[in-house]
């Protein structure tokens, strides 16, 4: 079990100063349908079950939780009702579940990850779960970009195809974050652009988009390139700032910050967008921050949960 030491209590509260500055806001406001989600790995926050997640995302205000789907896969009809009664008693929905295939690797590690992964989609149908994410990576040292594009539209579609059958959404986020982009050979899919080019070849009309501030900053697209999606093009949303006083090419993906702690990246802008368009997911923070790994469960969703208010006070 993590503790909260003063060192690290300091220093996260050095990272993310201003979290605090605005009072908290209540539960869902009427301006926006989109959820406040806990996604326990996002904030170094590690429980036992699915439920005990459920009980921690309650406890801190959250409105939306993470699907673990290997676990609602083995649980009876009777402990799934059990779970969606104990949700819906504490006014907590699905956020989006991960993606256990390995689709980035060779072909023989994709092939195994698909045989096991039906009775998952499945466990995440019965749950009611109807949205599961994963992200691409922007860059390969050893194929061409349309190389790689062909292998992700070849996998990933058959990953969309057994969520299309159990009614669930995937989504896919583009990693933008230029040194990321740069580190190996060939550059792949790291825009917007280009990740509505790739959820058009995979074609199965279930694939959609998780937007991550970051990398929508990182890329350099706008609030403009939002506003030209739909409500049902956004899967999920992950909202996150950037460290202050370093220049955007020289940010590193696993060192963010709570969103709104320093003010590098628009979140009004980006949230703004994201409501005009009507957006009703999941947001979660993902900021890569150890200072906020390295705390507690309470104290991390606490740092987390009040950085997503403050946030969400941006909305209009």
């Amino acid at each position: 079990m993590k503790t909260l030491t003063r060192r690290n209590f300091v220093r996260l509260a050095a990272a993310s100063a201003t979290v605090a500055a605005l009072p908290l806001l209540a539960q869902p406001s009427a301006k926006r349908k989109m959820t406040m989600a806990l996604v326990g790995g996002a904030i170094g926050v590690n429980v036992r079950s699915q439920t005990a997640l459920v009980a921690l995302a309650h406890q801190h205000g959250f409105e939306s939780v993470e699907a673990r789907g290997e676990e609602l896969a083995k649980l009876s009809s009777g402990q799934i009702e059990a779970l969606q009664s104990d949700m819906q008693s504490k006014g907590i929905v699905w956020a989006a579940a991960g993606l256990p295939v390995d689709f980035r690797t060779d072909e023989d590690h994709f092939t195994s990850g698909m045989k096991d992964f039906p009775p998952i989609a499945a466990g995440l149908s019965r749950a009611g779960v109807t949205r599961l994410s994963t992200w691409v990576t922007p860059s390969s040292a050893t194929i061409t970009y349309l190389q790689n594009f062909k292998q992700h539209a070849r996998r990933l579609r058959q990953v969309a195809t057994v969520l299309k059958d159990n009614g669930i959404r995937f989504g896919l986020e583009y990693v933008g974050t230029k040194t990321s982009v740069a580190s190996r050979k060939y550059p792949f899919v790291h825009t917007m652009a280009e990740m509505k080019d790739l959820i058009a070849e995979i074609g199965t009309g279930n694939v959609g988009f998780v937007l991550d501030s970051w990398h929508w900053w990182q890329a350099d697209d706008t609030a403009a390139d939002i506003l030209t999606l739909k409500n049902s093009d956004v899967v999920s949303v992950d909202l996150n700032d950037a460290p202050a006083g370093l220049a955007k090419d020289q940010q590193l993906d696993n060192r963010r910050e709570l969103p709104c702690a320093t003010g590098v990246i628009d979140a009004s802008a980006f949230l703004n967008a994201l409501n005009k368009i009507g957006y009703d997911g999941p947001v979660r923070a993902e900021p890569f921050n150890k200072p906020l790994n390295d705390l507690d469960n309470d104290p991390a969703c606490a740092a987390t949960i009040a950085a997503l208010k403050k946030a969400f006070a941006l909305i209009q």
